[in-house]
């Protein structure tokens, strides 16, 4: 597979996992690649957040990542794959980027560490020990409400000195934040949104893309939002958020990805919405909700 070129941009991603009976769906995950081979997404990460990667063992990451790469490669796809990681050892984490070196991706998104809350010079050494560890690109992944510590724009400026730390997904929830990063981040480092509904105002602002797992439903219009933004179209953009800015809001009523699962399992993407605990199935009331806006969605189509 061809290294990525290039900051990472536009709309990427973050895959699910689909389960059947305990096991990763083979077949469900071959169909998902094939659908979204058709889509106009610029990069694909697995075993992340959405893709339920803490649930994963070992054997079943390096599964995850083959299979995709060989329906990548068979579809003729040439689409930046990453692979998500997060941890709380760095020598474990760096350590994993060695096992992991000779497989088939182009980069990876590593998240802070989780629960520890190191200080801001052990978030430093810590991702700069990583970056040290791998030639591949990284994404950076802030993401305080659930790792418990912040990177501060010092922190990643100071990173992105670094020539294979790439850009952030930005969860900062933080807008000052995201907005001073913005303004003094270097030209080549690129800054993703990771709050889907916050997509809209991150682009206007100048996000580069967005790392987005409701982009797994109406992944045409979520990538035509902006192509529009850069246009300088300011109100055709804004009724394109309006006809999507509902979306985030179901697949986010309860936590994440169960109630997408079942939007996907409704379209028949997958064969099952099942979920790992601790995640658990959505209840019938946003079952319910998810599955009038299909059927909007398919009236309007």
């Amino acid at each position: 597979m061809p290294a990525a070129s290039g900051p990472p941009s536009g709309l990427w991603l973050p895959l699910i996992t689909p389960f059947r009976d305990g096991a990763i769906d083979v077949a469900s995950l071959r169909r998902l690649l094939r659908h979204y081979a058709d889509q106009p997404i610029d990069g694909l990460i697995l075993a992340a957040t959405t893709g339920e990667g803490m649930t994963l063992d070992e054997d079943e990451v390096e599964q995850l990542v083959m299979l995709t790469a060989q329906a990548l490669q068979e579809g003729g796809v040439t689409r930046p794959l990453y692979l998500g990681l997060t941890g709380s050892d760095t020598s474990r984490l760096a350590a994993t980027l060695a096992r992991t070196a000779n497989w088939p991706v182009d980069g990876y998104l590593i998240a802070s560490p989780y629960y520890s809350r190191p200080s801001q010079r052990g978030l430093l050494q810590h991702f700069g020990a990583l970056a040290d560890a791998t030639g591949r690109p990284i994404m950076l992944y802030n993401i305080p409400y659930r790792t418990g510590v912040n990177l501060d724009t010092a922190t990643i400026l100071r990173l992105a000195e670094r020539p294979n730390i790439v850009g952030i997904k930005d969860c900062s929830a933080d807008t000052l934040q995201s907005v001073e990063l913005l303004h003094r981040r270097p030209r080549d480092f690129a800054v993703l949104t990771g709050e889907d509904a916050l997509f809209y105002g991150a682009l206007i602002r100048g996000s580069d893309g967005g790392i987005l797992a409701s982009a797994h439903v109406h992944t045409r219009e979520f990538a035509a939002l902006r192509p529009t933004i850069l246009s300088g179209d300011a109100l055709r953009a804004s009724m394109q958020w309006r006809e999507l800015s509902d979306i985030a809001k179901l697949l986010f009523a309860e936590p994440s990805p169960a109630p997408l699962k079942h939007w996907l399992w409704r379209c028949g993407l997958i064969d099952s919405p099942e979920v790992r605990l601790p995640m658990t199935s959505i209840d019938d009331a946003l079952a319910a909700a998810i599955d009038r806006r299909i059927l909007r969605s398919k009236v309007e189509a």
